[in-house]
């Protein structure tokens, strides 16, 4: 079975092979390992660190993210069977080229600045949710405060407006129990000097009262 590896690249090798009969209603394994050594390493199936499978209507494929500068070794059986021989080839990657390094390189340093940029966009969104958590904790505290505040300047008005009553009233009883040990009378002595009507005593004739009905007696005795 001739295998046939080209197009071998610092990370890539196209490997063809020729198809098999005994493979047309199954699929073939390519196998391969990187640091090949013949000596220390055997040809089973378990030997091998990859393994791909491929549908029987191909006969070719592409060996992808292979090490630059490194042995390899690369075998393609039908249905996963223990290669032999004659079904490997031993193959060396090149030396990685510029252009595939600096996108390596560029692909590197995007992944880098994604993950950083996300990672500062988590932490900002969590210090302006602190932030505002706190700036609503503080208002709050404020709104309460000064609700207290004024629930307690209106007690103490109300305090204060309470006391200033009784303390009138106080005294104006005080004063009017002083008024009544002073003038015990004097309410009813007002009250009757200022209604004079009220008097049931006759009202006694004045001189020149007297004198008119004298007159008025004489002149009636002459006619």
């Amino acid at each position: 079975m001739g295998i046939i590896v080209q197009n071998i690249t610092g990370n890539t090798a196209m490997v063809i092979w020729p198809k098999m009969a005994s493979c047309a209603d199954s699929f073939y394994s390519i196998m391969y390992h990187p640091n090949w050594n013949s000596m220390l390493s055997s040809y089973s199936r378990k030997s091998f660190q990859k393994e791909e499978r491929v549908p029987a209507s191909r006969s070719s494929f592409v060996v992808e993210n292979l090490t630059p500068l490194t042995t390899y070794i690369v075998c393609v059986t039908c249905q996963s069977a223990n290669p032999s021989s004659d079904q490997c080839r031993v193959f060396n990657t090149l030396e990685q080229d510029p252009a595939s390094a600096s996108n390596t390189k560029k692909e590197l340093a995007l992944g880098i600045w994604l993950t950083s940029s996300i990672l500062l966009l988590i932490i900002a969104a969590i210090l302006l949710y602190g932030c505002l958590h706190l700036l609503c904790r503080r208002r709050r505290e404020r709104l309460q405060g000064r609700k207290g505040t004024s629930k307690q300047d209106h007690g103490k008005a109300w305090t204060k407006s309470a006391a200033y009553a009784s303390e009138e009233l106080s005294g104006q009883s005080q004063l009017m129990q002083d008024t009544k040990e002073k003038h015990p009378g004097g309410i009813q002595l007002a009250t009757i000097i200022e209604n004079p009507s009220a008097r049931k005593e006759p009202i006694m004739p004045t001189s020149k009262s007297r004198e008119q009905v004298l007159t008025t007696g004489q002149c009636s005795a002459i006619s």
